[in-house]
């Protein structure tokens, strides 16, 4: 029989964090406040060279301030951190690379910063672990990535640490407790020290030290699209979904990704969706941020409940007023959970409908690119059948019995699939072809050292794409040369377009698998702006009863 070793210390990272937080103790201003004024010298004290660093950059809220003070510590002491966030969007968040006291990433989505992202890549400023989908990152920080230090931000603290997140919560409870429960050190960023808070969404014994920030954290209006900026092709497009795919398959649950597309598809649903009777068979569970171009639909009853991964810039009082469809809180106000709507997202909605950049003659799809890296942020969880699913629904079982019964390691057993849609115009920005031999996530991951290839959806998950030229039932393909010649059906006159065979595409159009907006009894010339229910930001306010508060740079009236 061994007896346990009595002599090991099982209690050195606690141990390395009390030495940490009493460095820190003089500056301490009253219970767990700390002055403005102390940020950087606060980080000097509980950071060590090569930690494992978490600063709260999500979609939408960011802990700005932090991340500058961050900026400003004295690189002798600190060096070659690990970052490893949801989002790098910030100038900022990228600064500590060029600074030399971040070495390591690990992230999902780098939006605004994509080409710098991939500028620091290709010149060896970031040694980049892996670009992830949300979900796989916060698991990451539960096992091998969990953060020594997290910077997080609030809307509001008191004076022993309670944070109140309120209308964005997003990322902050999953990177406290994971952080905290092993011993790290949580710092938040705060608009403002308050006696009594609203709600309490982070115990104060949770948190090491709040400091009211000089301003504001950031948040960016990320998923606001101006009605007025929706063009024909795209009205052509939604109603291409709305007839072809959300009707077609009676699609209740869903999410829509970012884009003109998805606003589109979400000002018809009053108006074509309406003509085409599908109110009360779509739509009507959604995962979303609150998008405002959202409101024509909620108010005419078309949705029952609505979950989101952060705010809106601008839609708080409107979801406030309608909690009979969003997740409010006793306060009053909504409290999104990215963590819970990623996971809503992947196992509990029949559909993902999203936009990429570069699709390959296989199906495979993804938004990093050579010159961008914009990351995957969600996509990669709503975009792909996730085989854990067991709960069935009429959409799921429809998808599922058009796969075709290929050699299958389950025998006769049927098995639902998740739609997953991708709706792209032919030529992206700048008349760059959307469909391309092969993906420049190849020469991505040359450059970067990477094992794979970033793709962000694989061509096995996807199940359809809507192009201009129509739509590919690619669940309806009994093999890839099926698949292969349905998308260059719908590849419009790009290199892989022209090569689609007439003859073969009208068999494709024959047996279903392809088919035009002709073959919809869509008449393009009815795809005008006339079928939107709001035209601009001014109607939209108008159809919230003036609930809606459109940020500054939207106001266009």
């Amino acid at each position: 029989m061994t007896h346990h070793d009595t002599r090991k210390d099982w209690r050195t990272r606690s141990a390395d964090t009390a030495a940490r937080k009493e460095a820190a103790a003089p500056l301490f201003a009253k219970g767990k406040e700390v002055l403005a004024k102390d940020t950087v010298a606060l980080l000097e004290a509980v950071i060590r060279a090569g930690d494992i660093v978490n600063i709260e950059g999500n979609n939408q809220k960011q802990a700005d301030f932090l991340a500058e003070c961050l900026n400003q510590a004295d690189k002798s002491k600190i060096h070659d951190l690990h970052m490893v966030q949801s989002a790098v969007p910030l100038k900022s968040h990228l600064d500590l690379f060029e600074n030399g006291i971040a070495k390591k990433l690990d992230f999902a989505f780098g939006g605004p910063q994509a080409g710098r992202v991939a500028e620091f890549i290709g010149n060896g400023k970031i040694q980049l672990g892996a670009i992830h989908t949300y979900l796989e990152l916060f698991g990451r920080y539960f096992l091998d990535l969990t953060p020594r230090v997290s910077l997080v931000c609030a809307y509001k603290a008191d004076r022993k640490g309670n944070l109140y997140t309120g209308f964005n919560t997003e990322d902050t409870p999953v990177i406290v407790e994971a952080t905290k429960f092993k011993d790290g050190i949580v710092i938040a960023q705060v608009n403002e020290i308050v006696d009594e808070l609203p709600r309490v969404d982070i115990p104060g014994d949770w948190v090491d030290a709040v400091i009211e920030s000089p301003k504001p954290f950031f948040i960016e209006p990320l998923f606001t699209r101006d009605p007025a900026n929706i063009t024909d092709n795209q009205i052509l497009l939604a109603m291409m979904c709305l007839k072809g795919i959300y009707g077609e398959y009676g699609v209740t649950s869903m999410n829509h990704g970012i884009g003109f597309l998805t606003s589109a598809i979400e000002l018809i649903l009053p108006t074509y969706g309406a003509e085409l009777g599908l109110k009360g068979k779509i739509c009507t569970h959604m995962i979303i941020n609150p998008h405002p171009t959202m409101i024509p639909a909620i108010e005419e009853g078309w949705v029952e409940a609505i979950h989101c991964f952060g705010g809106e810039l601008g839609m708080e009082d409107y979801v406030a007023s309608r909690p009979d469809i969003f997740f409010i809180g006793p306060d009053g106000t909504l409290r999104s959970n990215r963590a819970f709507a990623q996971t809503a997202g992947h196992y509990a909605a029949d559909m993902f409908i999203g936009g990429t950049l570069q699709i390959d003659k296989y199906g495979n799809s993804s938004t990093a690119t050579a010159g961008r890296v914009a990351g995957f942020g969600g996509a990669p969880n709503m975009g792909c059948d996730p085989k854990g699913r067991r709960h069935p629904s009429g959409a799921w079982l429809k998808c599922g019995e058009e796969l075709p019964s290929l050699d299958t390691l389950t025998g006769s057993v049927p098995r639902g699939k998740r739609l997953v849609v991708q709706g792209v115009e032919t030529f992206g920005e700048g008349r760059k072809p959307v469909f391309v031999d092969e993906l420049d996530a190849w020469k991505l991951a040359k450059n970067a050292n990477l094992d794979i290839p970033p793709v962000m959806i694989y061509g096995d998950d996807l199940t359809h794409i809507v192009t201009e030229e129509g739509i590919a039932y690619l669940s309806r393909c009994k093999d890839m040369e099926t698949r292969m010649a349905a998308i260059r059906a719908v590849a419009g006159f790009t290199d892989i377009g022209l090569t689609a065979k007439p003859e073969e595409t009208k068999a494709l159009r024959e047996a279903g698998i392809v088919k035009t907006p002709s073959d919809l009894g869509i008449d393009p010339s009815r795809a005008t702006r006339d079928l939107l229910a709001a035209k601009n930001m001014r109607d939209l306010v108008t159809w919230s009863g003036g609930l809606y508060n459109p940020p500054a740079r939207f106001r266009n009236w």
